[in-house]
């Protein structure tokens, strides 16, 4: 037996649970774990499926299950609950989030495979290569930032990755490597969006006098600091935070966010819904 995750979407009606659990058990499959949504507003259907399946048997699943999906227009997606996404994570100068999300592999907390990271900079060459990973290091300015995105996306495909992960990479992508990126390129921002967007938002909290701050993980896309978000966090802070304060509890918040939005992408529980997400915790 193994383990596999089926996750999808679709216009939301009657009889999709019955029709996908009716095709999982013709096709011996047993139901692990089972979580879904409809969201009223969108009329749309999200489910997640954990279940266990004969090894020899994955032909007459997916046949079933296709079956399934041509009947009610299933955007639908069949992994082994082993299978670990394969991450490219881009860096420039600050250490903690790539530092976090190292460690968090290497002690086999977070179900991914990094394929190597890539920065602007120099500076995390060190930590990058004493985890055994690839360091590539594309500089950029003005002039070069086309070639240095040929680049990037050609990293990105040779090294079969399936997420880029943005870990505090301080540049603002272009429109075209965004759209060839959809839906698998997130970032995390230092800010509880959507306040205080854009560069120096822990300047921008100090002078609002802000007794929040937060950091977010979300989808990128061509609206700066607007993809859907996929996870958030919050802290209390007061009247005697100066701006380091500020920046120092900032960065746990932004480790720890990330970490979680990266983990539940590697799980299959995350799913866009237009500009918000699904995640199955």
């Amino acid at each position: 037996m193994t383990t596999q995750i089926l996750t999808f979407t679709c216009e939301d009606r009657v009889g999709i649970v019955a029709a996908v659990t009716s095709a999982l058990a013709a096709a011996g499959g047993f139901i692990l774990d089972s979580q879904q949504y409809a969201d009223l507003e969108t009329g749309r259907f999200f489910m997640r499926v954990v279940f266990s399946a004969l090894d020899d048997g994955e032909a007459e699943l997916r046949a079933r299950l296709g079956t399934v999906g041509a009947a009610f227009a299933l955007d639908w997606a069949l992994v082994a609950a082993e299978a670990r996404p394969r991450v490219l994570v881009a860096v420039s100068t600050t250490s903690h989030c790539l530092n976090d999300l190292l460690h968090r592999w290497s002690t086999g907390a977070l179900p991914i495979d990094p394929v190597g990271v890539v920065s602007n900079h120099e500076a995390l060459r060190g930590l990058t290569e004493w985890h055994g990973l690839p360091f590539h290091h594309l500089p950029v300015d003005a002039d070069s930032r086309a070639t240095q995105e040929a680049a990037l996306i050609d990293l990105f495909e040779t090294s079969g990755a399936d997420l880029l992960v943005l870990a505090r990479y301080m540049q603002v992508l272009s429109a075209g490597l965004v759209e060839r990126l959809a839906g698998r390129c997130i970032n995390i921002h230092h800010s509880f969006l959507p306040s205080f967007k854009g560069a120096r938002p822990y300047h921008q909290a100090h002078a609002r006098g802000v007794k929040l701050i937060g950091a977010t993980a979300h989808f990128v896309t061509s609206d700066l600091d607007e993809g859907p978000i996929i996870e958030q966090a919050a802290e209390r802070v007061d009247h005697r935070a100066t701006v380091k304060d500020l920046i120092a509890i900032g960065r746990d918040s932004e480790a720890q966010v990330l970490a979680r939005a990266v983990g539940w992408i590697a799980e299959r529980r995350v799913l866009r819904n237009g500009k918000r997400t699904v995640v199955f915790r």
